[in-house]
Parts: structure tokens; C-alpha cells; sequence
């Protein structure tokens, strides 16, 4: 059993940040990129940054210059920190181990206007 576990979400007012954390097995977070995506209600889940496992970072264009995705393999842990948030960033944000089927529960941000 693969256990992904997110933390670090919460309320927070437009402009200001969060850090959101993700912990997985060393053994799978060392093979695979990870993903942080997000679901807002109504909508369709979409990918907000992934990683590969070399460090390599991708971001959807809305959150570029904003969002920064980073890796700590000592402890298998992926981070997404998130700056400058605005009322459009609500929304549950879930961890994934790319290509494969392990996903968290997911953490719920809501930011303020």
C-alpha cells in the first residue's frame, strides 16, 4: 500500500501565501515525477506543476511567476509553495506520483478577496 499524504492548506487572503506538502514511500518518490493538481468546484480536476524526479519543474501558464514546485529527496516529500494567491486559487489541491494510480486525499485552499 502506497500512502501519499498532503498538508498545508487553509484560509488565506488574497496576496498572501501558503506552503503546501506532500510525503510518499521512498522507494516510489524516488522513481517517479510528482504532481501537485486541483479541483474547484464545478470543474474539472487540471495539473498545476509537476517535477520530474531530476528536478525539472512544469507549470500551468496561471500560476507562472507565482507558484514554485520543489522536491526534497532525503525526505521524500514534494512541496508547492504559493505566493501572491488570488480568490481563483480556491480550490481542494491534490498530490499525485506520476503515472501511476497514487493520489492524496487532498487539501483544501481557499483564499479571500
Amino acid at each position: 500500500q502506497v500512502h501519499v499524504v498532503e498538508s498545508g492548506g487553509g484560509l488565506v487572503q488574497a496576496g498572501g501565501s501558503l506552503r503546501l506538502s506532500c510525503a510518499t514511500s521512498g522507494n516510489i518518490f524516488r522513481l517517479n515525477a510528482m504532481g501537485w493538481y486541483r479541483q474547484a468546484p464545478g470543474k474539472q480536476r487540471e495539473l498545476v506543476a509537476d517535477i520530474t524526479t531530476g528536478g525539472s519543474a512544469n507549470y500551468r501558464d496561471s500560476v507562472k511567476g507565482r507558484f514554485t514546485i520543489s522536491r526534497d529527496n532525503a525526505k521524500s516529500t514534494v512541496y508547492l509553495q504559493m505566493n501572491s494567491l488570488k480568490p481563483e486559487d480556491t480550490a481542494v489541491y491534490y498530490c499525485k506520483v506520476e503515472e501511476s494510480r497514487y493520489w492524496g486525499q487532498g487539501t483544501q485552499v481557499t483564499v479571500s478577496s
